[in-house]
C-alpha cells in the first residue's frame, strides 16, 4: 500500500513540544528527537481528514491507558489504489467535503 499524506501541525503545538524536549536536555538527558506514530484511518472525519499524528508511546504508557499527546492531522491526497484518498471517500456527515482550496 502507498500513499501520500498531509500533516498540519499548529505553531503552538511546535513550540510546546521544543519546550519539552528543551526542559529534559537541560535536566541532564540526552535528546536526540522525538518519536510519531502515525495513523491513516479508512474514513475521514467531519474536516476531511483521515491522517493523525501523536507523539509514540511505550508499552507502558498504552498499557496505562496513558493519554496521547496529539501532534496534527492531515489527509491522503494520493493513493496507488489500495487505499482511498480524502477525494474519493464518502462525504463526511454534513454532506460536504473538505476544501482543497485552504492549505491550513
Amino acid at each position: 500500500m502507498a500513499s501520500m499524506n498531509d500533516l498540519w501541525v499548529k505553531y503552538d503545538t511546535l513550540k510546546k513540544i521544543m519546550h519539552i524536549l528543551e526542559s529534559k536536555e537541560t535536566s541532564g538527558e540526552e535528546v536526540k528527537g522525538i518519536a510519531l506514530t502515525i495513523a491513516v484511518n479508512d474514513q475521514a472525519n467531519n474536516y476531511g481528514q483521515n491522517v493523525s499524528a501523536y507523539i509514540s508511546q511505550s508499552k507502558e504508557q498504552r498499557e496505562a491507558n496513558k493519554e496521547k499527546f496529539y501532534i496534527g492531522n492531515g489527509k491522503t491526497f494520493w493513493s496507488n489504489g489500495s487505499q482511498k484518498s480524502v477525494k474519493e471517500m464518502d462525504v463526511n456527515k454534513n454532506g460536504s467535503q473538505a476544501n482543497d482550496d485552504d492549505p491550513f
